[in-house]
């Protein structure tokens, strides 16, 4: 009786963690309603709910016209209404809520487990998000999107400090991003898979450099500690390394690192080891799903780690789908996991698997990660337009 009490309990404590983050989370600010005045979640005439502080700051200072962050119907700041529901719900879940430190943080599932300290970008800033680098002079976050403007930078605080790559067909325009890095002197590389091309951009928007015709679907891209690019093929099941002079524009040479892989996706580079990770994603024969490879090749492409999705299963209880893959300054491969929604650490290539999740909550769709200097995990969530920022919780 008293297991079953306890497992109630557990699925009660999972039951008020999804409503924290699914019903009473704004998703233009990600602060947690509340009863006071700014947080006081508001009806809009469509339907959709924000707090009031995203009220006044989304409505015109003098006539108080706003549009809807997510279904841009035009209404009035005048015209939104208490939303009684999630009022009510905040009443009844409120002795369950109050030891939650904010609705977006992750619940801490051991030593080591990261907490969701702050996020930036929500809807309208950032549109639907595909990949994720930072700058390692400026400490800057570059984010491509499906905006106007395909790639944004973000300064430390979170906010928008620059965006350029127009949208369109001209050669320098960005069709539809797929990945970015920024290389050692802060240049960007876009993959482009409208044109299947890769695109290099100084730090100021300014086009370097396109590299066209040499790839069926480039798709991942990163850096390496000496200032390489490698690049995924998905298409041609490849993976290729770069060297650009990138003062001068210049492609100087590409080299195949790797041919045979399957549907080669994400791609991460350890610079404590030289080591390269690829996420393939074969097909499953006959069912049209995919499964989830993670290959890990030493700095001489000796292939030294490897895990599938049926290999996951075995120490995880569901499903795993990875999205993204990176390294953690200690050299263990880190996951993101859009099955579970959350971020695994797979330990070193050597030891594969040591499966520990370090984060289990507060993440919708994750599609890049990348760590700062500080430790700290950046995780572009695309379902919510935003990057979240999480570092371990020593309390």
């Amino acid at each position: 009786m008293s297991a079953e009490a306890s497992g109630s309990g557990l699925e009660l404590r999972e039951l008020v963690r999804e409503a924290e983050t699914s019903l009473l989370e704004c998703k233009v600010c990600f602060e947690r309603f509340g009863h006071r005045q700014q947080r006081r979640p508001r009806n809009l005439p469509c339907g959709h709910v924000v707090c009031l502080a995203c009220v006044a700051a989304l409505a015109h200072p003098r006539t108080l016209a706003l549009e809807c962050p997510f279904c841009r119907r035009a209404c009035r700041g005048c015209d939104t209404s208490d939303c009684l529901p999630v009022l009510h719900l905040l009443e009844l879940l409120g002795s369950a809520l109050r030891p939650a430190p904010a609705a977006h943080r992750a619940a801490p599932c051991g030593p080591g487990a990261l907490t969701c300290h702050h996020a930036f970008g929500g809807w309208g800033t950032l549109v639907n998000p595909t990949g994720l680098a930072l700058c390692p002079k400026t400490g800057r976050v570059v984010v491509v999107h499906d905006g106007k403007r395909r790639v944004k930078i973000f300064d430390s605080g979170g906010g928008c400090a620059h965006q350029f790559g127009e949208k369109g067909e001209a050669a320098q325009d960005i069709r539809y991003p797929l990945d970015v890095t920024v290389t050692n002197d802060c240049h960007v590389v876009v993959t482009d898979a409208g044109d299947r091309s890769i695109k290099v951009f100084d730090f100021f928007g300014q086009i370097k450099l396109v590299i066209g015709g040499q790839f069926s679907l480039p798709w991942g891209v990163e850096t390496t500690p000496q200032n390489g690019v490698v690049v995924t093929d998905m298409e041609a099941g490849s993976l290729h390394l770069l060297e650009v002079d990138f003062l001068e524009g210049v492609l100087r040479r590409t080299e195949r690192l790797q041919a045979h892989l399957c549907n080669p996706r994400g791609v991460a580079v350890s610079w404590l080891t030289g080591a390269i990770a690829v996420l393939e994603r074969p097909l499953a024969l006959g069912t049209g799903a995919c499964s989830t490879t993670v290959k890990v090749f030493s700095a001489s492409m000796q292939l030294i780690g490897q895990v599938d999705s049926f290999g996951l299963s075995l120490f995880f209880p569901s499903e795993i789908t990875a999205s993204a893959v990176t390294f953690d300054h200690q050299g263990n491969v880190i996951v993101a996991d859009t099955s579970s929604q959350a971020v695994l650490c797979l330990g070193k290539p050597e030891e594969f698997p040591v499966l520990k999740p370090i984060i289990t909550h507060g993440l919708s769709h994750p599609v890049a990660l990348t760590f700062t200097k500080e430790n700290s995990l950046l995780v572009l969530d695309s379902a919510a337009h935003s990057i979240k920022v999480y570092k371990v919780d020593w309390g």
